[in-house]
């Protein structure tokens, strides 16, 4: 029998389960967020739900509107390729920085990530996984650029693209994409070939983007002809 979660406090407790709401698409892009019905959800007061819709609008899963309160974050189209340019310029400077400085035990390390990652993919049953071991994946090949900085940008980014990396595993052919372009990442980054490995990463960055937008045109024009 799994251990259950031990929070530290209530406002985690209550970021969390939001956060793998809304990630998972339980709460829909622009549902409004009821403090009020938190709390009551959760057992708790109104003063840890707002301390915990905060911190997911410091991570653009939550926006705020006069007069309205809280909703999930709805991005559109022409965000998601505003966001997958900004992944695709801080990601392919910290790689083009990590290769050189890259060890076996840095390669070691991006391997079991990957293997994490099929497995997951090949499990079926682990989809709740899958974006967090991408994420894991990228950044593992990041890390030995030693640029805190510019990591927790990349975080940032990939809160923000975290529910439409989602969608795309789980509705478009990416998922063998995904696990063939990381494959050969790995090769070019251990023949330190800097050139080949951050056109790659750029290529599978713009092209996962592209995918993510013309899912998001296509979904808003079948709820359009069903209205």
């Amino acid at each position: 029998m799994s251990k259950a979660i031990v929070y530290k406090t209530r406002t985690q407790m209550v970021a969390d389960n939001l956060r793998v709401k809304i990630l998972s698409g339980e709460i829909e892009a622009g549902k409004p967020l009821r403090q009020d019905a938190i709390a009551q959800e959760f057992n708790v007061s109104r003063i840890p739900v707002r301390e915990a819709l905060l911190q997911l609008e410091a991570q653009g899963l939550v926006c705020f509107e006069p007069h309205k309160g809280a909703s999930a974050t709805k991005l559109l189209p022409a965000e998601i390729h505003e966001l997958f340019e900004l992944r695709a310029l801080v990601e392919c400077h910290v790689l083009e920085c990590a290769i050189s400085k890259m060890t076996e035990a840095d390669y070691a390390d991006i391997e079991k990530v990957l293997h994490a990652f099929v497995t997951a993919v090949e499990s079926g049953t682990q989809v709740e996984k899958w974006s967090e071991l991408n994420y894991e994946l990228h950044a593992s090949f990041y890390r030995p650029a030693n640029m805190p900085q510019a990591m927790e940008l990349i975080h940032t980014l990939n809160i923000k693209c975290d529910r439409y990396v989602r969608l795309q595993l789980l509705l478009t052919t990416g998922i063998e994409k995904a696990e063939s372009e990381h494959n050969q990442l790995l090769e070019l980054s251990k023949q330190q070939d800097i050139t080949g490995a951050t056109t790659l990463l750029r290529k599978h960055i713009q092209e996962a983007g592209q995918a993510i937008h013309d899912l998001l045109v296509e979904q808003q024009s079948n709820r359009a002809q069903a209205q």
